[in-house]
């Protein structure tokens, strides 16, 4: 396994739009973890299905060396299918089954091959992922979304890979489950390539891809040394880029002092020969002479500026072109004493089950508190958000809402029309703003020009949270109260990095769901909250 690795050679890929992706891309991963990253946009999830054979270049080569996992971001699986199934274990089980009925045909045992242990392989690996109790018949429409995605990796682990590719891998893991997975990820030993916005499992990584202006740049270490790294990077690029500003106005300085030098040594010397009485051969040729001396110090000069121009060039093509959406949130003043919400004995019920525990939960938002929200996947955490919307009615217990808009950003980024642009949706929410304010609202959020008229069913995962961050935090009235579900699971990580910026300084009060500890770490929250069997409790910190 020490060989496994992924060779690009001058890979050209375009969209059947021609849409460029990459144009001459090449590069080479060796054994061990590497995190890939890149802003929204990249291209990062389209390398990976390029690797793993499921888009096809226009020119160049992708070699795997040894077999490959693949873990997409989104699944292609359907509800009906069953844990065996997805795991590729169902034949092989329905042979053992058989074997061990007395049915002793070839067929079952050339379905079982050398996999007569795949049962206890199975469930040594299901329960490393925190899926131990998971039965092999069950569906996956029983499944939350989490089990599922903790179930395709475990159907890739079981390929024994060489080379596993994972594309956002705890995206919908809540932090147990992620422990879990980092673990399980930390005794891989083999080629891993892996897409994510988690930090926490980026610092787990040997090295750090970085996708961006046509290359695949590798840095050694973890993603809090890959960030130091680029820090140093940009202060040279800067340094560099300042010195070539002075360096070329230096030169078009001493390019204009020589000129205005030579202009007064041309008409000192036509004075001086005309009151001399020299012939006039003699005196044009003299002229010519000093035209042409004149000439070659401009040309020197003018040579100079250009190689002072072209080496600004190349410093400033060091410098990093980063696109950072820019968050201004509303400067709502809220009081410390105002009543937000406030709910008590809430319930309800799904699927004919209570939701939460008897007697409801209870919960207060008052002031300008900063919440996280924390618990496991499936708990009701999401249901309790729009519990405090309004968009749920409570089947007991009571609610009273203070003034003030509430402002909510779901999980599933359903509150945008999918086929009206981007300007229209915000045109819809923030109506009353004039068009320029709106447009150039829109650029804060990367939606420039063009951009700002695509529709919204063509945006990829993290445009989709951009376009809906804008029209939720925008829109008017300003909202009070902050509602946000999982918002940095499409964010890049520079983005993620200005929205804990913008949270850190607004000031009205927020509830956010996240299982990202360090996101929650720098926003700033004073009041932890933990959902689980159905029973609501404040914590000192977030709990696992």
């Amino acid at each position: 396994m020490s060989d496994a690795a992924v060779v690009c050679s001058n890979l050209i890929f375009a969209w059947p739009d021609d849409t460029p992706v990459f144009d001459d891309l090449s590069f080479a991963v060796p054994t061990g973890r590497t995190g890939l990253v890149a802003p929204n946009g990249s291209g990062k999830s389209t390398l990976l299905k390029l690797i793993a054979g499921q888009l096809s270049p226009v020119y160049g080569s992708l070699t795997v060396n040894g077999t490959l996992g693949h873990l997409p971001q989104s699944l292609p699986l359907t509800g009906n299918l069953t844990v065996a199934e997805v795991l590729g274990i169902a034949a092989v089980i329905h042979a053992l089954d058989a074997v061990e009925s007395g049915d002793v045909s070839e067929e079952h045992f050339s379905t079982i091959g050398d996999d007569w242990d795949v049962e206890e392989r199975t469930r040594a690996q299901l329960d490393r992922l925190g899926l131990a109790d998971l039965a092999l018949d069950r569906t996956l429409s029983t499944l939350s979304g989490g089990q599922i995605v903790s179930l395709g990796l475990a159907a890739q682990l079981l390929k024994r890979p060489d080379v596993l590719l994972l594309d956002e891998p705890t995206n919908n893991l809540d932090l147990a489950a992620r422990h879990k997975l980092y673990d399980v990820l930390s005794d891989f030993s083999g080629c891993l390539l892996l897409v994510s916005h988690d930090r926490a499992l980026l610092d787990r990584m040997d090295r750090i891809a970085e996708l961006g202006s046509g290359e695949l740049r590798l840095y050694g270490g973890n993603f809090t040394e890959y960030e130091e790294a680029v820090r140093a990077e940009k202060e040279v690029a800067e340094k560099n880029v300042r010195n070539a500003e002075q360096e070329l106005k230096r030169e078009k300085r001493e390019m204009q002092q020589a000129r205005e030098r030579a202009e007064r040594r041309q008409s000192n010397a036509a004075r001086n020969l005309k009151s001399a009485g020299l012939p006039r051969i003699f005196a044009g040729n003299m002229k010519r002479g000093a035209q042409e001396s004149a000439g070659r110090a401009g040309q020197m000069h003018a040579a100079r500026v250009g190689e002072a121009k072209a080496r600004l060039d190349e410093a400033g093509r060091a410098l990093r072109d980063e696109q950072r959406i820019t968050l201004e949130l509303p400067g709502t003043q809220v009081p410390a004493g105002r009543n937000l919400f406030l709910g008590e004995g809430m319930q309800v019920h799904h699927a004919g089950q209570a939701v939460f525990a008897d007697g409801g939960v209870d919960l207060s938002i008052r002031g300008p508190e900063r919440i996280a929200l924390t618990g496991p996947n499936g708990a009701g955490k999401t249901t309790l958000l729009r519990l405090v919307t309004g968009d749920l009615a409570p089947e007991g217990g009571e609610v009273r809402r203070g003034h003030g808009r509430i402002a909510h950003l779901s999980q599933r980024l359903d509150l945008l029309d999918l086929d009206r642009t981007v300007a229209e949706n915000f045109a819809a929410f923030a109506p009353e703003r004039p068009e320029a304010e709106r447009m150039n609202l829109l650029a804060r959020f990367l939606f420039r020009g063009a951009r700002a008229h695509l529709p919204v069913g063509v945006l990829s995962g993290g445009e989709r949270l951009r376009a809906t961050l804008a029209c939720v935090l925008c829109a008017e009235p300003a909202p009070h109260l902050l509602l946000l579900d999982e918002p940095t699971n499409n964010l890049d990580l520079v983005s993620a990095g200005q929205l804990e910026s913008a949270l850190d300084s607004y000031q009205g009060a927020f509830i956010v769901i996240s299982h990202d500890e360090r996101f929650l770490a720098k926003i700033g929250v004073n009041r932890w909250l933990r959902l689980a069997d159905g029973v609501l409790k404040e914590t000192g910190g977030l709990a696992v």
